[in-house]
């Protein structure tokens, strides 16, 4: 009866860890967190950058892409399929800021801060290693602590060690924010609970 009962809180623990099992959302205002407003409109559509950027986050995912890695001589993927920097991608694509050309020019111009053999603009922006050099060093760089949860807002790009996405407007119990992303094949919820002490870029556009 233990060993059955050992079993199944060890299989809750694993689907709740796995985001199988939905995480209960809280929002800033449980935390008394005032939130981020950007002061900048890239796009001028009279939309300031960072609800632009989560309009577009949620635009993009809400057309359920299919995890697959390819590449496009567009650039941006335009079929159904796109991997975890598309979501970056179009999410700054439509609030005035296009990773393609930023993150090339930046390339040609910074070339010893990238590991990059042969310059290929249609895929470079679309490597989270290329990404977390590119806003290192072009926008504002913020805290790894999680437990400063005041400083972790929505709308803000985090970096994983292979991975990338951007911090919604929800919580966990903790405060610390759930992240909008695309990481697998059949993923069914693109806004989970995922931060750890596993971030190793915390950037804001500014």
């Amino acid at each position: 009866m233990l060993f059955i009962l050992f079993i199944s809180c060890l299989s809750i623990c694993i689907l709740y860890t796995l985001n199988i099992i939905p995480h209960l959302k809280y929002s800033n205002k449980d935390f008394n967190i005032t939130r981020y407003i950007s002061k900048i409109d890239k796009d001028n559509d009279g939309v300031d950058d960072v609800t632009d950027i989560l309009k577009n986050t949620k635009a993009y995912l809400a057309t359920n892409p299919e995890y697959k890695s390819k590449y496009y001589s567009t650039g941006y993927p335009n079929d159904k399929y796109g991997v975890c920097t598309d979501v970056v991608g179009f999410a700054l694509l439509n609030a005035g800021y296009d990773l393609r050309e930023l993150v090339n020019e930046d390339i040609i111009n910074n070339r010893d801060n990238y590991n990059i053999e042969v310059i290929d603009k249609n895929i470079d922006f679309r490597r989270v290693n290329n990404l977390n050099v590119y806003f290192k060093n072009n926008s504002l760089n913020l805290t790894l602590d999680v437990k400063d949860i005041d400083k972790w807002q929505a709308g803000d790009i985090v970096v994983f060690k292979r991975h990338i996405g951007i911090l919604s407007e929800h919580r966990n119990s903790k405060g610390i924010p759930f992240v909008y992303h695309h990481n697998r094949v059949n993923q069914k919820n693109y806004e989970e609970d995922i931060i750890r002490e596993n971030v190793i870029g915390h950037y804001r556009i500014s």
